[in-house]
């Protein structure tokens, strides 16, 4: 009994796309779990083939029959939204990298993300958020006056 019957021209797309050798993993088993099941295979023998569940195959059929192809690319997911896009993390930075104001020798985080808001460069921020966001950009607050780590 096939569980899946593949349209020749969904069939060539699967292949087509198997042939280019750049697909995420996830992607390859989808069409090849399609094709199998195509052939005639059990949810069993294409599950132990490309180890995944049973439930998981009978997933991908029942998605393949309501949307097609289309099931291959992943929903977008749910998640908390970046808060520091690529402008605000390069003017925190350009403010670490810059001189300390009056008063203090270099800048502190709390000092920096008190100046950021200050500005209005960001509407909040914590120190702790100006310390990740300056350590993912190798900044070092005191090996150098301006922040830049020497080589």
């Amino acid at each position: 009994m096939r569980h899946v019957v593949l349209v020749e021209e969904n069939k060539i797309q699967i292949e087509n796309l198997l042939s280019k050798g750049t697909l995420k993993v996830r992607t390859h088993k989808r069409a090849l779990s399609l094709l199998y099941l195509d052939e005639g295979k059990s949810y069993k023998e294409v599950g132990d083939l490309l180890t995944v569940s049973s439930n998981t195959l009978i997933i991908w059929a029942t998605n393949y029959r309501t949307t097609g192809l289309s099931f291959f690319k992943d929903k977008p997911r749910s998640g908390r939204p970046i808060k520091f896009d690529g402008k605000d993390r390069a003017k925190i930075t350009a403010l670490a990298c810059s001189e300390a104001p009056d008063g203090y020798a270099q800048w502190s985080l709390r000092l920096l993300a008190d100046r950021l808001v200050e500005l209005e460069m960001v509407e909040t921020i914590s120190y702790c958020s100006v310390g990740l966001i300056l350590k993912k950009m190798n900044c070092n607050l005191i090996e150098n006056v301006n922040g830049a780590s020497q080589p």
